[in-house]
């Protein structure tokens, strides 16, 4: 058995869904663990609220125990951790575990599976996941995460003193890769929006992507990210959104990054116009040079 870092989940149904075999256990409070420096702190409630310390210890059992000392995880004798790579070491089946700090327990006999089985290419758990966890949000950063795009209702004309609808296509992405030697699963998740819309107003950061809006609404409908110009003028708009993640190692539990990545979408141009009216004599297909034809604008 190596001593290692984990997560105990990111929310109430991680949580729940990887503790099923424990019964109706209340736990109290959800932990985070850096696997940097062994700090662990709540995470329930959100950004923002007061943490805690973590009272739980945790550790990858190499012996894939699933309910005491005697008592084998089926799943675990069933795993097959074939060599990641060409010539390389298979791996390690291994179920993550926990247990009170307050509890000197060497043996860790008193303990409660948070995930698992699954498989560790390393002959020292918590080395590999300690350098994975200190490269990681470089890693993430240069993934080729899309930031989406920016739309505009209407586009490519709208009209002064009107809503002009926006919202942003950005979408949660996932990528596998290999990092030493492991096989690591990523998550990005978009979580906020900053828009732009080129007259120097800005709206955000916000959690609100937007929608679409039906034709008939255009211009007459306030969205919580449309935008109302006062003059004249051709506005470059874009929306900047903050990606979070998430990571996980051979298929272990997920675990937080410690970091974001913001990523600005391409500019779209707007061309915001003014309405006159005036009495004509003619149309435009009897009069294209008549007053307000195209040809006049």
């Amino acid at each position: 058995m190596f001593p290692a870092t984990a997560v105990a989940g990111d929310n109430h149904e991680t949580w729940g869904s990887l503790n099923q075999s424990t019964g109706n256990v209340d736990f109290g409070a959800i932990y985070r663990v850096d696997p940097v420096t062994g700090a662990s702190k709540s995470v329930l409630g959100g950004p923002g609220t007061a943490t805690t310390e973590d009272p739980n210890q945790y550790m990858a059992d190499t012996h894939c125990r699933a309910d005491g000392p005697d008592t084998v995880d089926p799943g675990c004798l069933a795993l097959s951790c074939p060599p990641p790579a060409t010539g390389g070491a298979e791996g390690t089946p291994v179920i993550w575990k926990q247990a009170p700090k307050a509890i000197t327990n060497p043996g860790w006999t008193d303990w409660i599976p948070v995930s698992g089985p699954t498989c560790l290419y390393t002959e020292e758990p918590a080395d590999v996941l300690a350098e994975i966890a200190a490269r990681i949000l470089t890693d993430f950063q240069h993934l080729p995460i899309n930031p989406g795009t920016v739309e505009i209702q209407p586009f490519p004309h709208t009209l002064i003193g009107a809503p002009t609808n926006t919202y942003t296509t950005a979408t949660t992405q996932t990528f596998n890769t290999t990092i030493l030697g492991q096989n690591v699963h990523l998550t990005a998740t978009p979580t906020s929006h900053t828009y732009t819309y080129g007259d120097g107003t800005t709206l955000g950061p916000t959690p609100d992507h937007g929608a679409p809006l039906p034709e008939k609404h255009w211009l007459q409908d306030k969205t919580r990210t449309s935008h109302t110009y006062t003059t004249t003028g051709n506005y470059p708009i874009t929306v900047t959104t903050t990606f979070t993640g998430t990571y996980s190692v051979n298929n272990g539990p997920p675990l937080p990054i410690n970091g974001t990545l913001n990523l600005t979408t391409p500019p779209k141009t707007i061309h915001a116009w003014k309405t006159e009216r005036a009495l004509v004599a003619d149309t435009c297909e009897e009069n294209p040079t008549s007053w307000g034809c195209p040809q006049n604008r």
